[in-house]
């Protein structure tokens, strides 16, 4: 009996059978109860918004809406919608490329030239990344207040907030490009070199071109911080007409506060750019981040 039990054992531990294990299934349920979790939010809001008042009062939050109320979204796009995504486009394109051209030189300067400050100039754009945008507030006010552009001051304008968001999404994306350039081999710029070309076209020729994964990467992750922020837009930007799409999602609920179904309307209206982006682009962030991170 004893030598019947010791060969099925034996047999059990054969490298070449398969064994039952739990860890697959319970991967795919944890991913499963994810996407729930994250998928449900935004299907919820796309209801919300399609619903009447009396609908939503009603206290049945999974159900679905018996007529499609696409008037919510009329009057949330009447409310000055076009206006305000106009002002968040222009912000976030003119932060996109000013943080692109300044972080991508910053970034080539510190990893692929021999110089002593390249580790302390590294360091100050790593302890940019930890400064809270509340502790600015007050010394850029100051400093706008007293800055002129023309006969006109700087306070109140785009370039009010276009500025600090150059200046805090500068760090994050010199730490990510700085990782993936330092994985670039040496030996191409010096073939640039022995073929005539200076410092300036080897980075825009070849440079450039290499990282092109971890620069998209860039460009999601600052257009989505610079998309939803509102603190910045809020204190800097008085006149209604310059403020950003995030403002006017505050502005629409003040006044709207009766109408639910317009206010999530006007909710999704201003997380669909977003969303959209993210989705088409998703997979690139992916292999952006595993590039500056595994290789740097």
């Amino acid at each position: 009996m004893s030598q019947t039990f010791s060969t099925a054992a034996s047999r059990m531990d054969e490298p070449g059978r398969k064994r039952f294990s739990f860890v697959k299934p319970l991967v795919f349920i944890l991913l499963g109860v994810l996407l729930v979790t994250q998928l449900y939010p935004l299907l919820w809001l796309l209801t919300y918004s399609l619903k009447t008042n009396d609908e939503i009062l009603s206290g049945k939050f999974f159900a679905l809406p018996k007529s499609m109320q696409w008037d919510n979204y009329k009057q949330a796009i009447d409310a000055h919608y076009w206006q305000y995504l106009f002002n968040s486009i222009y912000v976030t394109l003119v932060t996109l490329v000013c943080v692109i051209v300044l972080a991508s030189m910053v970034a080539y300067a510190i990893t692929r030239f021999k110089w002593k400050l390249g580790p302390v100039v590294m360091l100050v754009f790593l302890i940019g990344m930890m400064i809270p945008v509340q502790a600015t507030l007050l010394p850029l006010m100051l400093i706008f207040k007293h800055v002129h552009i023309g006969d006109h001051g700087l306070m109140g304008t785009r370039w009010s907030i276009i500025l600090p968001y150059i200046a805090y999404q500068t760090p994050i994306a010199v730490f990510i490009l700085s990782g993936f350039m330092r994985t670039i081999p040496h030996e191409i710029e010096e073939s640039a070199h022995m073929d005539g070309a200076g410092v300036f076209r080897t980075f825009r020729s070849i440079i450039l071109p290499i990282s092109i994964p971890p620069i998209m990467t860039v460009c999601i992750l600052t257009f989505i911080n610079i998309w939803n922020e509102y603190i910045l837009a809020a204190t800097f930007i008085s006149d209604a007409k310059l403020k950003t799409l995030p403002f006017g999602v505050n502005s629409f609920v003040s006044q709207y506060s009766s109408n639910y179904g317009a206010i999530g309307a006007y909710l999704v209206l201003g997380a669909l750019p977003v969303i959209v982006l993210y989705f088409l682009l998703s997979e690139k962030i992916t292999k952006g981040m595993v590039a500056g991170a595994v290789k740097g």
